[in-house]
């Protein structure tokens, strides 16, 4: 399924949609002509870009609406389908992005551990299990795209708990689609969003001026619309530091861990380190 297969009437909704990724696909959508429907934290960041979204959508404030909502809390997530459901009928994009970044150690509080698998993970779990059904029962032309990170497939050292559930979100996303390519008259493709380097508000980490080497949010979701019209499933995103190409590389040794029986996370193993930065020039 790609962009323009859909309903011009389409409806999408995206979580964390007050910022970052999800504001900048959110005014995508709605500059399209879809009706959108986002979903966050804090009561003023949602208004906020609801005023935004209403400016740029052509059906101007009445074709988007927003809601506080916490991913983490099932319940939440019924009443945002529900209310979605009575305000524009259904639900035919569905874009789990709200994640959260706050750091993690080894052996850190139980809590923060939690939180973050809660969110970043049980948030795209339960927000599919509470949509998807429908989307599929609507018979309509569809998607679902869970924003995912590079960091759940290389799992840098440095944040165990975002990698875990990162990690998660890729397998969860890629069972996913064979679930719903192998559903009867099932009109909906998942879609895994990979972002690399991009400055929003969860990366700033008190930096005001965007890195050099980092996208905008904006730049990013233009290449993921670029890609879901490709098709894609694996939306691999580069920035202004990595091409494609190292990316390529940094996956496969991060694979070649296992199939050569190196120790794990060997890329930052110093007996490794020549290994690997002649695995990275390789042209072949």
């Amino acid at each position: 399924m790609t962009l323009s297969t859909l309903r011009p009437d389409s409806v999408a909704v995206v979580t964390g949609g007050a910022s970052g990724i999800g504001l900048a696909a959110a005014e995508r959508f709605a500059r399209r002509g879809f009706r959108v429907c986002i979903a966050d934290l804090g009561a003023g960041r949602v208004a906020a870009a609801l005023e935004r979204l209403g400016a740029a959508a052509p059906g101007g404030p009445s074709a988007v609406a927003g809601w506080e909502v916490d991913v983490s809390r099932l319940d939440d997530l019924r009443r945002l389908e529900a209310d979605v459901r009575e305000r524009f009928g259904g639900t035919d994009i569905l874009m789990n992005n709200a994640g959260i970044q706050p750091g993690s150690g080894m052996f850190g509080p139980q809590e923060n551990w939690q939180r973050v698998l809660d969110v970043n993970l049980g948030g795209i779990i339960d927000g599919t299990q509470v949509f998807v059904p429908t989307m599929i029962a609507r018979g309509r032309p569809g998607l679902v795209i869970n924003t995912g990170s590079k960091q759940g497939i290389t799992t840098p050292p440095g944040d165990p708990a975002y990698n875990v559930a990162k990690a998660g979100v890729k397998a969860f996303t890629e069972a996913l689609q064979h679930e719903l390519r192998n559903t009867k008259d099932c009109r909906l493709t998942a879609h895994l969003l990979i972002p690399g380097f991009v400055f929003t508000e969860l990366t700033a980490r008190g930096r005001i001026e965007k890195p050099s080497g980092a996208w905008t949010a904006e730049q990013t979701v233009d290449f993921m619309c670029e890609r879901l019209e490709a098709g894609d499933f694996y939306i691999l995103c580069p920035d202004n530091d990595v091409p494609r190409s190292l990316d390529e590389r940094r996956i496969l040794w991060a694979a070649g861990d296992i199939v050569e029986n190196r120790p794990p996370l060997s890329r930052w193993h110093p007996n490794y380190a020549d290994a690997f930065k002649a695995f990275c020039e390789r042209r072949d």
